[in-house]
């Protein structure tokens, strides 16, 4: 395991310096899910949840929180996002599949980026539903893929 750049000679935090990093295309890709009684699925997709579209604002918050990231993680990199793809897929009899696709040329990853928008949208769903099931289950969230910059390629075993 490499050593963790986040700290200094001295223990302090710092953001590390990409300064001197290669631009490259960089790819993370995300999951999570969203664990709920049946009931509550249904409501969703017959749009009969009284705050709106569930999935539709999901997407839209996974997408903002992307470009958020560094706003809520310490040390994170403001990033100028080349793209975002956030997609919400129902599972029966009671679950919600969410992945995000995050992309941009840069100096550094959009790992955090993409699990910032996958937590995010997990949370608005619950957001919008808790007032018919407090119980859901958001998680696991994970990285499933990243590639560019000079660690390479990173493909999550299933």
């Amino acid at each position: 395991m490499s050593e963790l750049t986040h700290f200094d000679e001295h223990g302090s935090s710092r953001m590390v310096d990409v300064g001197a990093k290669e631009v490259t295309h960089r790819l993370a890709r995300a999951e999570n899910f969203v664990v709920m009684q049946p009931e509550t699925l249904q409501l969703i997709l017959a749009h009969r949840v009284k705050k709106g579209d569930v999935l539709e604002v999901a997407r839209l918050a996974g997408i903002m929180a992307t470009k958020r990231t560094a706003d809520l993680i310490p040390l994170c990199h403001p990033l100028g996002i080349d793209g975002v793809d956030v997609i919400l897929t129902p599972i029966e009899p009671g679950t919600i599949r969410i992945e995000a696709s995050v992309r941009v040329h840069g100096r550094t990853g959009v790992e955090m980026e993409a699990l910032t928008a996958v937590t995010v949208a997990g949370l608005t769903v619950y957001d919008m539903c808790k007032a018919v099931d407090r119980g859901m289950i958001l998680g696991p969230a994970r990285l499933l893929e990243k590639s560019g910059g000079k660690s390479g390629h990173y493909l999550a075993q299933h």
